[in-house]
């Protein structure tokens, strides 16, 4: 086996939409043991998705420790874990009860769009074309902000918080840090500024929460009624506290990243004109701007990279294009549909097939994020005939996210300036050849795929390392998950790229407007809600 001692390790909590994991990567970046779970995902209504608050603690803690008992079986020692970091799945609001502790409320997934109506009226409000230029995000369902205004109007506990004092919020990050501290006895309520970035309630050029942002809302928070978490950087010695449960009791958390940024980190995204693209739940292309923010007139996002001050660094800025639907669509024809038992057999099913025989899938299942923020779009099929086979339509879904992710790469062509000349790509859509073979014919560039694809964790382990010294600096982790990267050459003309995108936009546009029809259901929804 070998000479176990004198190791140095960093763990990684890895929460995501529909599973959390834990790993332990040594200093090369090798993870050296994990654990992976599900977690169950809850569909009250149509474009309703929340969470248990608990069931994300508890799977957190069962991986710890499943993983630290793979380690220990291999002979290394738990004590030499150094540190541990955080990422999580963002914008997802979860609120509790500051003196008890208790959830308040399922967690509303950054996927929900029942706050579509609140959406509309901010939006006719004073002030709200301002609001981008301080916090680099656009009003939609999608931030934190609207999430907990439609608790604070339709859920009679959260209301109740608020009105004497109780109320906490918290995006994930923040829940986690504070449960594993051991909750209202430590009292750690904090969140990093790639996860506060996501709230619209932090000025995005000094990282601070904003009166302007916050009273836009009609929130009190200096009362307070509404307590919300200090702001630290992503990497700190001492600002996340120290784990008060699991096998790891002792250990301190000293790196907090929202699940982007960190895989942007992971991919070692730290010069200005690098960008990446997670292909997960949704999909998200990260291109980092460096020191200044740039806000986007093009429909993408200005979120941070990562905040590494405490080791002398300036924050990193990025913009942002999220997809609302990527692997989730996948899993739709998996689950709901009956295409196969699991999720790789999409990718073997559209391989079946030599092109998607006419059909193009919108799969705007909570409307359409970047860059085109429509959310009076439903998931829609097109092109459908007697001679359709599944094969068509499976192709037809890793298209989708293919195409939204040149109309965020063409985005940001315009924002920054920059023709992006291969794209790193990671997450579990990401194993798909014929994906990504078909993402490089779209984008007419290379796509890069490494070998080692848990860069999202790996992020977070870098962020927790940095700052107790496992690493001391960014030339540290030039070879760090280098070997065995594979690149996929465009294999389609431009001229036969250019028409399947045409398609494309000719669906996007003939698939609008059909959410009016729903608001009679959505009411119905939101008074259910607050009964319960």
């Amino acid at each position: 086996m070998g000479d176990k001692s004198n190791k140095t390790f960093v763990g990684a909590i890895d929460n995501g939409t529909t599973s959390t994991r834990f790993l332990i990567f040594d200093p090369a970046g090798n993870p050296v043991a994990d654990h992976q779970i599900e977690f169950e995902q809850h569909y009250p209504h149509s474009g309703w998705h929340e969470h248990d608050p608990q069931d994300l603690v508890s799977s957190v803690l069962t991986c710890i420790d499943e993983a630290c008992t793979s380690f220990t079986s291999q002979g290394y020692s738990l004590s030499d874990i150094k540190a541990v970091g955080i990422t999580n799945q963002r914008e997802t609001t979860v609120v509790w009860d500051i003196k008890t502790g208790e959830p308040l409320y399922r967690g509303i997934v950054w996927t929900d769009t029942r706050s579509a109506h609140i959406v509309r009226e901010l939006k006719q409000k004073k002030g709200a074309d301002e609001l981008m230029d301080l916090c680099g995000l656009p009003l939609s369902t999608y931030p934190s902000s609207t999430k907990l205004l439609w608790m604070l109007s339709h859920v009679d506990k959260v209301k109740k918080a608020y009105e004497e004092g109780r109320l906490a919020f918290g995006t994930v990050d923040t829940w986690l840090v504070y449960k594993l501290n051991g909750g209202v006895e430590k009292n750690v309520f904090v969140t990093d500024a790639t996860n506060a970035s996501r709230t619209m309630w932090m000025n995005i050029h000094n990282l601070s929460y904003d009166d302007k942002l916050i009273s836009f809302f009609d929130l009190d928070v200096k009362t307070p009624k509404l307590h919300l978490p200090k702001i630290v950087p992503s990497s700190d010695p001492k600002a996340y506290g120290t784990l008060a449960l699991s096998k790891l009791k002792g250990v301190k958390i000293t790196g907090c990243l929202g699940d982007q940024s960190a895989a942007l980190v992971g991919q070692c995204g730290f010069s200005p004109g690098r960008a990446k693209n997670t292909y997960g739940t949704g999909c998200f292309l990260l291109y980092n701007v460096g020191e200044k923010p740039v806000i986007s007139t093009h429909g993408l996002l200005a979120t941070v990279a990562y905040d590494f001050s405490p080791q002398g660094i300036k924050p990193v800025y990025a913009l942002e294009g999220s997809i609302a639907v990527a692997g989730s669509s996948v899993k739709f024809l998996v689950n709901k549909l009956g295409f196969g038992s699991e999720s790789y057999q999409i990718s073997d099913l559209a391989g079946t097939v030599k092109d998607n025989g006419g059909c193009v899938f919108v799969t705007a299942f909570s409307g359409l994020f970047a860059p085109y923020w429509y959310d009076d779009v439903k998931g829609t099929i097109f092109g459908l005939t007697g001679y359709t086979e599944k094969g068509h339509i499976a192709r037809a879904t890793l298209e989708a996210t293919c195409f939204q992710t040149k109309a965020i790469l063409d985005a940001m062509e315009k924002d920054a300036g920059v023709h992006l000349k291969e794209l790193a790509v990671d997450g579990g859509m990401s194993n798909s050849d014929l994906c990504m073979q078909t993402q490089s014919d779209i984008i007419q560039i290379p796509v890069d795929r490494p070998k080692m694809r848990e860069t999202t964790a790996l992020g977070a382990a870098i962020a927790a390392g940095f700052a107790v010294k496992v690493w001391s600096s960014f030339d540290e982790l030039k070879e760090i998950n280098a070997e065995g990267r594979h690149f996929f050459e465009p294999q389609i003309s431009k001229r036969e790229s250019d028409r399947l995108y045409k398609k494309w936009n000719k669906a996007v546009e003939m698939c609008r407007g059909w959410t009016e029809e729903d608001e009679d259901e959505e009411e119905w929804a939101r008074e259910d809600a607050g009964k319960s």
